[in-house]
């Protein structure tokens, strides 16, 4: 399983979005110049080598009106010409090196397009994070079905060499308090460390349950990163 060095040292999980838009994820690129960014219908993320020091000149032009850019940086960015913040916050990112399995017996599935339309409902309801139509087709999605009705997920997004992201951790309201978040983060993050590779994710730092259960199955903080959502300047 690849290591994850101390923040200060400086990893590709500092600038995730880039190291996965040249690497495991760059059939998914759109390129202008500079910046990259994922296909909208994938997924907000937009990312430049270093955005410490580089121009995000190219990322107006890979955001269309009516949408949206996201970039994750180490430190906060400003909004270049033609594009407005419309949202910035701070997330706390989490890595898995001492993965301590969750094994509750139940029946999850492998979640296909065509589970998409309820995954986005229950994304909806649940507002975990970014998900949009062809999100499923970054990573290994897992979900918990009770009468045909998908009332939990999870699943794989941002990849990058020795690295994949667990996200989209829903659990439909009705279902909240009987340990599926754990027992699904469990599972997708078995799958990520079967292959040799480190899990991470990223949470709000206020969301203390979240950040409990992740605790429990052997992720650890690693850095705060600035979350900063860009739209089009009127």
């Amino acid at each position: 399983m690849t290591s994850v060095h101390d923040a200060s040292s400086g990893t590709p999980l500092d600038n995730p979005v880039w190291h996965a838009l040249t690497g495991p994820h760059a059939h998914f690129a759109w390129l202008n110049g500079d910046t990259r960014r994922y296909r909208p219908d994938v997924a907000p993320f937009c990312a430049v080598a270093d955005p410490a020091s580089d121009d995000l000149a190219g990322l107006p032009g890979l955001v269309s009106p009516g949408g949206t850019g996201a970039i994750v940086a180490t430190v906060p960015v400003m909004a270049p010409s033609g594009l407005r913040i419309a949202m910035a916050a701070e997330v706390l990112q989490m890595a898995c090196e001492s993965f301590r399995p969750h094994d509750v017996a139940h029946d999850l599935v492998p979640l296909t397009d065509a589970d998409v339309p309820d995954m986005l409902a229950l994304v909806e309801l649940t507002h975990p994070g970014p998900f949009a139509a062809r999100t499923i087709e970054m990573g290994r999605y897992l979900g918990l079905k009770r009468e045909g009705k998908l009332v939990a997920m999870t699943g794989e997004r941002m990849r990058l060499a020795g690295f994949t992201e667990v996200s989209a951790v829903c659990v439909h309201p009705d279902a909240r308090g009987q340990g599926l978040a754990k027992v699904l983060v469990s599972a997708v993050t078995q799958n990520i460390v079967a292959r040799g590779e480190t899990p991470f994710l990223h949470v709000y730092p206020d969301n203390v349950p979240a950040i409990a259960t992740y605790e429990a199955i052997g992720f650890t903080a690693r850095r705060q990163l600035h979350f900063t959502v860009f739209e089009k300047a009127e």
